[in-house]
């Protein structure tokens, strides 16, 4: 009993219900409906792993959102602030941080936590999406900051496809986006790789390009199979020292659920999203899981959370077994 007791503290759950970098409102209730997926299932998952809950700033929305190019950009900032300390703290206490937010922006200050614990660490990151959220409010076509999280964690502006001027508040704030924790860039495009990844502008594209950033798209992980794929990826990112491993609910085909806010054709299924997480988790130097963007107002009876809840029970063992 000792053991398992001690086992299971290894597991921080970090609630994150915010939505101000999102596009469509509902991403901050996706929490809540996979704690309703949990009642339906009869778990006691929540009361096995206690949450730390993040506040929101989301009554942000209900005014002016700033800048055109970076909209809400001082509530994202501020979300940054507290995601990052509480994701330093976690792993410093020895925890592994397991993440459930709401919009994908989110995974910006979750990066710089990581990074605050682990200053001289090379840190990889796996992004499991149909987006590629390299924008930055000088690229943005729509300014919502759930496009940009890794451009913040890359130090990217992209000034050479530019196509918004902005102005100087904008610029300032962005610059603290890029620079929470004092440390920038955080990652290096050779220690990012994509799956699944099938919907980007052009000048993403450009990026993913000139940096030759790793692409695996849906048909290869069928192709290769989800056991060697992870092989591939780890061995592709074995300079790295420390992991992290972004899921959003994006990359899963909008076959299974539209309960997102961006759903894109041609993704994985629950089935494969669940092993290759899972196989990737067998490894020591994955350090952190964030599952984001479930928007249970643009789902029909709570399936896309139901789906996500099955995969986060699996992963809770698995990252026992492993810690």
């Amino acid at each position: 009993m000792a053991v398992a007791t001690k086992k299971t503290k290894n597991i921080r759950l970090i609630e994150v219900p915010s939505e101000v970098g999102a596009g469509t409102r509902g991403a901050s209730l996706g929490i809540e409906a996979i704690k309703i997926a949990a009642l339906d299932f009869r778990s006691q998952f929540f009361k096995k792993y206690k949450s730390i809950v993040i506040p929101n700033d989301n009554q942000a929305l209900y005014g002016n959102s700033g800048s055109r190019y970076a909209k809400h950009i001082r509530s994202v900032l501020k979300m940054y602030e507290r995601i990052g300390a509480a994701v330093r703290d976690s792993i410093r206490d020895g925890r592994f941080p397991l993440v459930l937010s709401g919009d994908h922006s989110n995974a910006g200050g979750t990066i710089a936590g990581i990074k605050m614990a682990y200053p001289e660490s090379r840190l990889g990151v796996i992004w499991i999406d149909a987006h590629a959220d390299l924008h930055s409010p000088y690229t943005s076509p729509s300014g919502n900051i759930h496009g940009m999280p890794l451009a913040t964690a890359l130090a990217e502006d992209n000034i050479e496809e530019k196509s918004n001027d902005l102005d100087y508040e904008t610029i300032e704030l962005w610059e603290m986006l890029k620079t929470i924790g004092d440390i920038s860039p955080k990652i290096e495009y050779r220690d990012l790789i994509y799956v699944t990844l099938r919907d980007f502008e052009d000048q993403e594209a450009t990026l993913i390009k000139k940096n030759k950033v790793k692409v695996v798209s849906t048909n290869e992980l069928r192709k290769t199979g989800v056991t060697k794929l992870t092989r591939e990826l780890l061995k592709y990112l074995s300079g790295c020292d420390k992991i992290y491993i972004s899921f959003d609910v994006d990359s899963l085909d909008p076959s299974i659920s539209r309960g997102t806010g961006t759903p894109v054709k041609g993704g994985i299924n629950e089935r494969e999203a669940a092993d290759l997480i899972l196989e990737l988790l067998q490894n020591e130097k994955i350090c952190c899981l964030e599952f984001t963007e479930v928007n249970p107002t643009l789902d029909s009876e709570n399936v896309m959370a139901e789906t996500v809840f099955e995969v986060l029970q699996k992963v809770a063992r698995q990252v026992e077994m492993v810690n």
